[in-house]
């Protein structure tokens, strides 16, 4: 019985430095997957040159955490991860994907740090002496602190995708507004996106001005902002518009008809969130009330139990 927790925790380090170095080495992958990567990397090449242009006056943490960045960011291309809701959310967020990687591995390895120090406070207090329990401690944290991240970013990208979706309500109304008036579709589109200065609308605009240079149709531009940022309202737009563009009128029909759709959603969308934070209110109040109850009937029950 004294063998059996080491044996058991040499094994699963055995097998945790096995995973590790099955992870590092580079796995043999068919032509498709290769000419697939080198197309990745040529995308991402400029990304990773100003991510490291920006952060190279940052001081030498900052020149660190872009170099740590980069060479995780290297590891998932060889290893053909492409975690697309997660670049989705940081492109809805515009933070950088080598950066977010730096922060994952940066904490997760304060994780393995703050492990075994939880533990020196707790064997100082006598909670607790067992050997084995600052390694399952410093893997645990190491593995809690690498995932939340990936909370926080899903967290804030789903507040900005409701906000962008808002304003693409709003856009829409713009849009069939300036056809109304005579406008053509790409002058329409352009001139509803540069009504307002905010975020959203400035996504908008910087993809239809991009599909002006590179010579592509705005409605592929926007679908592949919406493919970029995952919001689908996009998507469904620029697909709506591709097969009525040539008709000034259906165009209109369509825009008014989505736009509309999508303040019924929302305020479906409102009305539910308001229906479960009253739920969650009323929760909170039965929850104060049964300990008020219990605060005044406590004294009299041990009272009654003393006798």
């Amino acid at each position: 019985m004294n063998l059996t927790m080491p044996i058991l925790v040499g094994v699963a380090f055995g097998l945790g430095v096995y995973a590790l170095i099955r992870a590092l080495m580079p796995s043999k992958r068919s032509a498709v997957a290769q000419v697939a990567r080198i197309d990745a990397m040529r995308a991402r090449g400029s990304a990773y040159e100003s991510a490291r242009q920006s952060t190279a006056d940052a001081g030498r943490l900052g020149s660190l955490r872009a170099e740590i960045g980069a060479r995780i960011s290297e590891f998932y291309l060889h290893q053909g991860w492409e975690q697309r809701s997660l670049r989705a959310d940081l492109a809805v967020l515009e933070r950088s994907w080598e950066n977010f990687l730096a922060t994952k591995v940066l904490l997760a390895t304060a994780g393995l740090f703050f492990g075994p120090l939880l533990f020196a406070v707790a064997w100082t207090l006598s909670f607790s002496s067992g050997p084995v329990v600052p390694l399952w401690l410093a893997l645990l944290f190491a593995a809690l602190f690498f995932f939340l991240p990936d909370l926080e970013v899903k967290r804030d990208a789903a507040d900005k995708r409701r906000d962008l979706r808002r304003v693409i309500g709003a856009y829409l109304d713009l849009v069939s507004m300036s056809l109304a008036g005579g406008r053509g579709l790409p002058e329409a589109l352009m001139a509803a996106a540069e009504v307002s200065d905010g975020w959203a609308s400035r996504r908008i605009a910087n993809a239809l001005a991009d599909a002006r240079i590179t010579g592509v149709s705005q409605w592929q531009a926007l679908g592949a902002l919406g493919e970029e940022l995952g919001v689908e309202e996009l998507k469904d737009l620029s697909a709506s518009l591709a097969l009525v563009a040539d008709d000034g009128a259906k165009v209109r029909e369509s825009l008014a008809s989505r736009a509309e759709t999508m303040r019924h959603r929302e305020l479906a969308d409102i009305e539910g969130s308001a229906g479960e934070k009253s739920q969650s209110m009323l929760v909170a109040q039965l929850l104060l009330c049964a300990g008020f109850l219990v605060f005044l009937i406590f004294p009299a029950a041990i009272r009654v139990f003393q006798v």
